[in-house]
């Protein structure tokens, strides 16, 4: 695959994505209404409608598929480092991953299974030692899996809280590791 024709699959993903919204708000809209969900399930805290999410999905989207697109095709540093084919299928499966794990969440959620839910909040940062999950990838899954169950606005906010929650855990169990190495190989220098 090339540039170009990623940037296809980029437009045709954003159509889709902007055709589902649409039609799920439409089908709402026709069939009761479409509903909003509140900050923290309280009716104190502000109401946020569904249709924001004909806005915001297409565009959250469209920012992630170009993240990719970048890191995709940006220049590596050596040609036998950069497999393609190898890191669009980390992207999809990462994607894939997180999609499932976004609309396992909601199933928890509004099957009323509490328990599902308080274990899969933490396990995603236990996930953040391992795997890059503030990549572009695992938040558009994890938004697309959610926003059926709760709008798009309400999971963007707890992906964005989550990204930024595993990127410091990620980052900061390299850091601790790579001093200790450091530390180790000094001493055996010594």
């Amino acid at each position: 695959m090339n540039e170009q024709q990623f940037s296809a699959i980029k437009w045709y993903f954003v159509s889709f994505i902007t055709f589902s919204i649409w039609s799920l708000l439409l089908w709402q809209y026709s069939h009761g209404g479409v509903p909003s969900h509140y900050f923290l399930q309280r009716a104190d805290m502000p109401e946020l409608s569904n249709w924001w999410g004909a806005l915001l999905l297409p565009v959250l989207t469209w920012l992630a598929m170009a993240r990719i697109q970048k890191r995709l095709f940006m220049p590596a540093t050596t040609p036998a480092t950069k497999d393609i084919r190898l890191l669009t299928i980390q992207v999809l499966l990462s994607f894939i991953i997180a999609l499932c794990y976004g609309a396992i969440l909601s199933l928890a959620f509004f099957t009323g299974n509490a328990a599902v839910s308080a274990v899969m909040f933490p396990a995603i940062l236990f996930f953040a030692l391992f795997f890059r999950v503030y990549r572009a990838e695992f938040i558009l899954g994890l938004i697309l899996g959610m926003s059926i169950t709760f709008g798009a606005v309400l999971p963007t906010i707890f992906a964005t809280l989550i990204a930024l929650a595993s990127a410091v855990v990620y980052f900061s169990v390299r850091f601790i590791y790579a001093q200790i190495k450091n530390i180790t190989a000094n001493k055996q220098v010594s």
